[in-house]
């Protein structure tokens, strides 16, 4: 079934404000249908029979009870071998409130009090509740700071209290909670937006407590202070000439299409245009027919008043851009605060999509925000290559398919990426195109808010990779060159240009550029209700050098690689470090946590940069956590050594090296280890062995066994000491058979070589859910073999 907007054809499924109460989809059951070919067909005997991996900890909320206890938790009937407090061991999957009984929790009796190994449980279970003890230098500073901030946090806790009254926890059964709910609740998310816009984010506080925090940080106190200095004077700034951050950033109410009861305005910024006309379906793309006027700051503006009978001049879902002369010639351009884009079929470019459905065909959400989790365990996935079948999967699919999973293994969050529209799809979506559309390959917008209010009615916190670090140099679809110059959105030269990402960098100094990144953090938790996000590339944002460097052969730079830091603090706080994207940080995580308290902003920076997850108020750069990237780096370092090599001392001091009361996510691989050209954790322990020696009518070999502990102890000690949260790519949690391939052709390179592509196939672009699936129904078991001693229950 296709969904067509003016010849554009969009892949759909029934939105789930048009199916039934229950809101189920007819493709529910089409796994079944392969049964008999993964049983008969030897040649994916290895895929089916993967189930030695399947067993090593499918079910976050089950993988500990399992080793401690015996037997998973399901909520029902306790287990005979369950501790004597009978609650399930990770916190989350029945209650997140940190007074839950998981902090009554016995060590088994097996384990000596005095032991290293009673040490270990104790410290995974005060890791995995969120509950790490403070010690009596950071209670005394906690306790100190609440007397010296009370009135600075004053109208912050006003706003939780008014958060805390109108916004449900939402856990455990759907039908349970919801069941009997007023009509009244479903104001708390449908006014939301009204109620967001009367918040006062608060002022900059002093910025000094970083340095009691850590002592060290005094001896860089001049680039500190003036980091700090520079984002209070942006904040002054935008409070004099903009109205405060809060009217800042609802740029999209002013940029871009904006409706009233007349008509529709249009307004672009594009200093280096010499004229500008808006051309479209509307108006038979005739560039004589709306001419566009500009003001001094290089602001593009129209207005197109209804129509005769009281009809928008643009309909919904017609096609519009932007006819500049520019000094690179006559140029068309999406719009560059666009809401919707899309690629007919057989064509290359995309079109910019004039988005406003009627009020009756709007998305209406439902279901309040859950309530922030204590800890995070996320599942980070792909809405397009979410399907079993080698297909770009819908918005509507992995709604019905693929969150009651996520729900079920015992995540309390989902990040999903890819979400902002990316022309070229094999770029995993971190080459934006369209910073305020979202992907149009897995649906509509209407069909991504369905999915998110899905999510939070089974109590899933989602989060969105949001890129904010480069763009697509793509000079057809996106930013790059958008008024013919190459300073518009960017810094100009090679300073604009990532020479390892072939990507734009931004100009952060910039003020429309502000304006801009600032307004689409707010647009995607205002319009779509995400609960945060993960930052990605941080650390090419904070860097000159991007964290990369030229590698030295033969006297001459050849190569480049991964920018070695060591903690030394000069690192860190030098001529290397870009003052303004460190302030925009600074401004987007103040907005974020100002007007969405409960909001949560990861950091994917891999430097280890001090005060990245400390308060703007105390002088940080004000995230909530940072991707503990050495880990997987760690992991991968020691699978290439031999078992011997091994130093558990090494291996631990990596897991807990983080800087104090800055908290981590940490995980064992994420989507970066499970692309092609790298490996998987299960591909480094088993190799081509699982093709072969996975089937249950067949034996293991050692190296096979092997593989499927390690598997299981790695994700038990990362869970248990990497940090405060954790993550899991989607398909990693059962060893997936498979890499991700994108579907690509040959590339044809400047220099003459060609880089093959894989006939762009979709056959690896793809999660195989339906072996485990297709297992569990198939066998009605706990036990396999002598091998396995863990339950195993989908």
């Amino acid at each position: 079934m296709v969904y067509t907007l003016s010849g554009v054809r969009l892949p759909t499924v029934p939105s789930v404000y048009k199916l039934g109460s229950n809101g189920s989809s007819s493709h529910a059951d089409r796994r079944n249908v392969h049964l008999s070919f993964f049983l008969n067909s030897k040649s994916n005997s290895h895929a089916l029979l993967h189930l030695e991996v399947l067993l090593s900890g499918v079910a976050v909320s089950g993988m500990y009870s399992k080793i401690f206890c015996g037997k998973s938790y399901e909520g029902g009937p306790q287990s005979s071998t369950a501790t004597a407090s009978e609650k399930v061991l990770v916190p989350g999957t029945e209650n997140d409130d940190p007074s839950s009984s998981i902090k009554k929790l016995e060590v088994p009796e097996i384990v000596s009090d005095n032991s290293q190994a009673s040490l270990f449980y104790r410290c995974f279970f005060d890791r995995i509740s969120g509950d790490v003890e403070s010690s009596e230098v950071e209670l005394e500073m906690e306790i100190e700071d609440r007397e010296n901030l009370v009135e600075q946090s004053s109208s912050t806790e006003a706003i939780r209290e008014e958060d805390s009254a109108t916004v449900l926890l939402v856990d455990g059964d759907v039908e349970e909670k919801f069941e009997g709910t007023a009509a009244a609740t479903y104001d708390t998310i449908s006014d939301e937006s009204s109620r967001v816009r009367d918040r006062v984010i608060p002022p900059p506080g002093v910025g000094q407590r970083i340095y009691a925090i850590d002592p060290l940080l005094s001896n860089h106190r001049e680039h500190l202070d003036y980091r700090y200095g520079q984002y209070k004077k942006l904040r002054e700034a935008i409070d004099k000439y903009e109205g405060g951050l809060e009217l800042f950033s609802r740029g999209y109410e002013k940029f871009g299409f904006t409706r009233s009861e007349t008509g529709i305005t249009y307004r672009e910024w594009a200093p280096g245009a010499k004229s500008a006309t808006l051309i479209g379906d509307f108006n038979s793309w005739n560039p004589n027919a709306d001419v566009m006027t500009r003001n001094e700051f290089g602001i593009w503006e129209i207005f197109l008043p209804n129509n005769a009978d009281g009809s928008p001049a643009i309909p919904h879902g017609s096609r519009v851009k932007i006819r500049m002369d520019t000094p690179s010639g006559i140029k068309d351009s999406i719009p560059a605060w666009i809401k919707f884009s899309v690629q007919a079929p057989g064509e290359i470019p995309y079109n910019g999509i004039y988005y406003d459905p009627p009020e009756e065909e709007k998305y209406v959400f439902r279901h309040p925000r859950p309530k922030r989790p204590e800890s995070l365990r996320i599942y980070e996935s792909h809405v397009g290559m979410s399907s079993t079948e080698p297909v770009i999967n819908t918005y509507a699919n992995f709604r019905d398919e693929v969150l009651p999973r996520i729900k079920k293994l015992g995540y309390n969050a989902v990040q999903i990426m890819a979400i902002q529209e990316h022309s070229y799809y094999a770029s995993f979506g971190y080459h934006v195109t369209n910073f305020f559309a979202p992907s149009s390959r897995f649906g509509t917008p209407d069909d991504l808010k369905s999915l998110i209010d899905k999510a939070h009615e089974l109590g899933l916190v989602v989060l969105m990779d949001i890129v904010h670090s480069h763009a697509s140099n793509n000079t057809l679809d996106g930013l790059n060159m958008f008024d013919g110059t190459d300073s518009c959105y960017f810094h100009s030269g090679t300073r604009g240009y990532h020479w390892m990402w072939d990507s734009r960098l931004f100009n952060y100094g910039q003020w429309e550029v502000l304006r801009y990144l600032l307004s689409n953090a707010r647009w995607w938790l205002d319009e779509y209700k995400f609960d945060g996000f993960r930052f990605d590339g941080v650390t090419s944002m904070m860097y000159t050098h991007h964290g990369l460097q030229f590698v030295t052969v033969a006297s001459h730079l050849v190569s480049e690689g991964k920018m070695a830091f060591t903690g030394n603090y000069n690192e860190y706080f030098g001529f290397a470090t870009d003052v303004d994207a460190v302030v925009y940080l600074m401004l987007v995580n103040d907005l974020i946590h100002g007007l969405f308290p409960e909001a949560i902003t990861i950091g994917e920076d891999v430097s280890g940069m001090p005060t990245f997850c400390i308060s703007l108020q105390d002088g940080g750069i004000g995230f909530d956590y940072r991707l503990h990237m050495a880990i997987a780096d760690k992991w991968i370092e020691m699978l290439k050594k031999r078992d011997e090599d091994w130093q558990m001392g090494d291996i631990v001091h990596t897991l807990t090296n983080r800087r104090w009361l800055e908290k981590c996510v940490a995980y064992a691989e994420s989507h970066d280890q499970a692309l092609v050209g790298d490996k998987t954790i299960a591909f480094w322990l088993m190799d081509k062995d699982m093709y072969d020696f996975m089937a249950l009518d067949r034996p293991s070999t050692p190296l096979i066994d092997r593989g499927i502990a390690l598997h299981k102890m790695i994700r038990l000690i990362t869970m248990g000491l990497g940090g405060e949260g954790y993550l899991n790519f989607m398909g990693n949690e059962f060893g997936h058979p498979e890499w991700i391939d994108f579907p690509r052709g040959d590339q044809h390179l400047p220099d003459g070589r060609v880089i093959p592509g894989n006939g762009n196939s979709f056959d690896k672009c793809r999660r195989r859910f339906d072996l485990a699936s297709i297992i569990a129904k198939t066998y009605d078991i706990t036990i396999l073999s002598s091998r396995i001693t863990l339950c195993f229950q989908l």
